[in-house]
């Protein structure tokens, strides 16, 4: 039941929209990732599902009915449902790489990070500022033939429309596409161990959504800096490993996925204890996701997978 796989071994090309690979999912969310190796005339649309697109590597523009917005590597962009979008990348002979986190409620800021007013407070780990939106919003009055790429489910429809899709002159409101950066994210720390959810950046109805940033250690004299051993019994347990020094983990790559199972126990593995003691900070970062629904792995798992993993625990 424990899985840990090598997202970059699967190595196909594509858009961002056609080279997208689903790895876990469930009836609420779905995880994959895509690497951009060629650009597309196409717009996109998501009927079902709100977007969480974490940028791995590359760099780019969101284009949509809202304006640019333009990305980097740690960006996370969220794009509601039904926003007709286009990711153009600066060089797709780079190496582009997105986790993309599919869910079919909204995302949102939790309730704690907000006083009664809605505004941020000053204990959240971001702050109104670190939010980028659409700029430069320049009216498309063109006739012609666009295709529209509309996903519902696990079904793709073809629209062709006469009038380019962001011929739009202004709008109003909050549902609009925006992004935070990881490197943006303020991590708490404690005397002894914070459980994971001190990481917390976005929820939905039915998971929640962390970012894990480089930070001091515990700094309690007797703290073991390494995570105890642990059963998550609300959640599947889901980590986007993106770079440097993972502290409780060996073997991870860049680009690996891990999943721990809802009732799983799990912890550090051999001799991460020891070596966590007397160390003063992390240099890691990673996504974790934990859904309240039991995940699925497809068989892009099976492709990619280290076999030895579930044996990791005993060497």
């Amino acid at each position: 039941l424990y899985y840990h796989f090598f997202t970059d071994d699967l190595k196909t090309e594509g858009s961002f929209i056609t080279n997208r690979h689903v790895f876990l999912q469930n009836n609420d969310c779905s995880i994959a990732t895509c690497r951009v190796t060629e650009p597309t005339d196409d717009f996109f649309r998501n009927a079902y599902h709100n977007e969480y697109i974490f940028v791995h590597r590359g760099k780019g523009v969101l284009r949509s009915e809202f304006g640019a917005l333009p990305f980097e590597p740690g960006d996370q962009l969220i794009i509601p449902r039904t926003v007709i979008y286009r990711l153009e990348f600066d060089d797709y002979k780079a190496d582009n790489k997105l986790l993309i986190v599919e869910s079919r409620t909204a995302y949102e800021i939790p309730k704690h990070y907000r006083n009664e007013y809605g505004q941020l407070e000053e204990h959240a780990p971001y702050a109104e500022r670190d939010f980028k939106i659409p700029t430069e919003l320049t009216p498309r009055d063109e006739t012609g033939e666009f295709r529209v790429i509309i996903k519902a489910g696990q079904r793709y429809f073809e629209h062709i429309v006469p009038h380019h899709p962001f011929d739009v002159v202004g709008w109003d409101g909050y549902f609009y596409p925006f992004a935070l950066n990881i490197r943006d994210y303020h991590p708490k720390v404690g005397r002894i161990h914070l459980p994971p959810p001190i990481h917390l950046a976005f929820i939905t109805e039915h998971f929640v959504l962390c970012n894990f940033v480089p930070r001091p250690f515990d700094f309690h004299p007797d703290a073991i800096p390494a995570p105890y051993w642990h059963s998550n019994i609300d959640s599947d347990e889901v980590l986007y490993y993106v770079e440097g020094d993972f502290m409780s983990r060996k073997g991870i790559k860049e680009g690996s996925i891990t999943l721990h199972p809802g009732g799983m126990p799990h912890g550090p593995q051999p001799g991460k204890y020891e070596g966590s003691v007397g160390a003063k900070a992390t240099n890691e970062y990673a996504v974790m996701v934990d859904t309240f629904a039991p995940l699925r792995p497809t068989l892009n798992v099976k492709k990619t997978m280290d076999e030895k993993y579930a044996q990791s625990w005993l060497t």
